[in-house]
C-alpha cells in the first residue's frame, strides 16, 4: 500500500518528458526575445557555445548545473525557465533585470504568448538626435506611467506623456528613450499577434 501511494504521488513520466522536451525551445525563444547571441550568453554564464546550442536543439539534457546560471542570466525563476507544471499559486515573483541601461520588471509568468513588462529608462538619454531603430516580428503596446517617452516609429518622432498609449507593428523600425532629464516609466505589452488597442500619441514639439 505504501509503495503504491508513493508511486501515485510521483509526477507522471509523460509529463516529465514533455517538460524536458520543451526546455530547448523555451531557452531559444527567451534568448531571441532578449536579443542575446549564443556567444554573449556563453560569456555571461560560462557555459560553452556547443553546450548551449545542444541545449536549445534538444541534443543535451537540461540539468540544474546548466539551468541555474541560465535562469540567473535571464533574471527568471527556474520553474519559469523549464515550464514546470503550475503549483496553483497565481502570484508572480518579480525578478527585475537590466539590459542596455534599461530596467525590466516582468509582469507575466510564462515565456510563451503575451509578454508584459514594466520598464524604467534613465533620464537624459536619447532626448534628441538619432536612435538605433530595430525591426522584428510581433506587435507592441506602450502605456506611459510617469515621465516623457520619446518614440521613434519609422519616420515619426513622437513624445508620449503619462496616460498616453501607443501601439505598432514591430516590423516597422522603432526605438525609444527618455524625452527629458527625468526617468520615464511605462508598461510594455508584446505579442506575436493580438487585438489592437487605442492609440494616443502626438508629435514632439519640434514638429517631426
Amino acid at each position: 500500500m505504501e509503495d503504491g501511494a508513493e508511486h501515485a504521488e510521483r509526477p507522471d513520466d509523460d509529463e516529465i518528458t514533455t517538460v524536458l522536451t520543451g526546455v530547448g525551445p523555451r531557452l531559444r525563444a527567451l534568448r531571441q526575445e532578449r536579443g542575446t547571441t549564443l556567444a554573449q550568453l556563453s560569456e555571461t554564464t560560462g557555459i560553452s557555445l556547443s553546450t548551449l546550442s545542444r541545449l536549445e536543439s534538444g541534443g543535451r539534457k537540461p540539468t540544474l548545473e546548466l539551468l541555474l546560471p541560465l535562469a540567473k542570466a535571464y533574471g527568471v525563476q527556474l520553474d519559469e525557465l523549464v515550464g514546470a507544471p503550475a503549483t496553483g499559486d497565481p502570484r508572480i515573483h518579480f525578478r527585475p533585470f537590466t539590459r542596455d541601461g534599461m530596467t525590466f520588471v516582468p509582469l507575466t509568468r510564462h515565456l510563451g504568448g503575451l509578454h508584459a513588462y514594466k520598464q524604467i529608462l534613465p533620464g537624459g538619454r536619447g532626448s534628441t538626435g538619432p536612435l538605433e531603430q530595430r525591426v522584428h516580428e510581433g506587435y507592441e503596446w506602450l502605456y506611459v506611467l510617469a515621465g516623457r517617452l520619446r518614440l521613434l516609429l519609422g519616420e515619426h518622432d513622437l513624445v508620449l506623456t503619462a496616460g498616453e498609449v501607443a501601439e505598432f507593428d514591430t516590423r516597422t523600425p522603432h526605438a525609444w528613450a527618455s524625452a527629458g532629464p527625468e526617468p520615464v516609466e511605462f508598461l510594455s505589452l508584446f505579442g506575436q499577434q493580438g487585438e489592437r488597442m487605442h492609440v494616443r500619441a502626438r508629435p514632439s514639439s519640434d514638429g517631426r
